[in-house]
């Protein structure tokens, strides 16, 4: 084996990481970027991220598909979060609590940015697509606490999901208009969903 084909497979692994830094930075100079200026240009991200707009383009042919980019990490950073809260440990109460804490701390990173991400997913379906895997983490805990009597079982279990992820972009909301901080929502949060699961009437029991 040549010594040409280990500096070959170096400089293949170095390209790649190079590559790997340059989207991560454009993908968090696009979250803070869109945060104040949500028709903000690729031309101003690919400054706001300290590379040649030229890069920008190089990973991203769109404005559209740099956006999609955003929302799939987002959702991606959320899902890991929702596991690191082991939903399924504990009694179901109190893995609701962590798993609320643990879904806004990533939530509050891209809160604002939300109504320029939903651009990018005209279509309904694509959304709830992209959504998939968050609804299918939630219901489990949902039907888990169902069956233990912790939450309300007169509701469907999806149902209860859906209204969580609801209440989570409420939040958002709340907070990307500025009525709300991050933590006065978070707390808004914590409080609706337990009421929404029947767990408030529960604990009062």
């Amino acid at each position: 084996m040549s010594a040409a084909m280990p500096e070959a497979a170096e400089e293949a692994h170095a390209q790649r990481a190079d590559a790997r830094r340059s989207i991560a930075a454009i993908l968090d100079a696009a979250v803070s970027l869109l945060a104040e200026r949500p028709d903000a240009s690729m031309a101003e991200i690919a400054a706001a991220a300290g590379v040649a707009r030229q890069t920008v383009y190089a990973h991203f042919d769109t404005r559209a598909e740099l956006l999609a980019a955003v929302a799939e990490r987002a959702l991606a950073r959320a899902t890991e979060a929702i596991d690191s809260a082991a939903p399924a440990e504990g009694p179901p109460r109190e893995a609701l609590d962590r798993l609320v804490t643990a879904w806004w701390d990533t939530v509050t990173q891209h809160a604002r940015v939300l109504e320029a991400l939903a651009s990018a997913y005209p279509d309904h379906r694509a959304i709830h697509e992209l959504h998939g895997p968050i609804l299918e983490r939630l219901t489990r805990l949902v039907r888990r606490g169902q069956r233990s009597g912790d939450f309300d079982p007169g509701l469907p279990a999806t149902w209860l999901a859906s209204a969580f992820l609801g209440l989570v972009h409420v939040a958002a909301d709340e907070v990307a208009a500025g009525r709300l901080g991050d933590a006065a929502a978070g707390r808004a949060l914590g409080l609706s969903v337990s009421r929404v699961f029947g767990a408030a009437e529960a604990r009062r029991a």
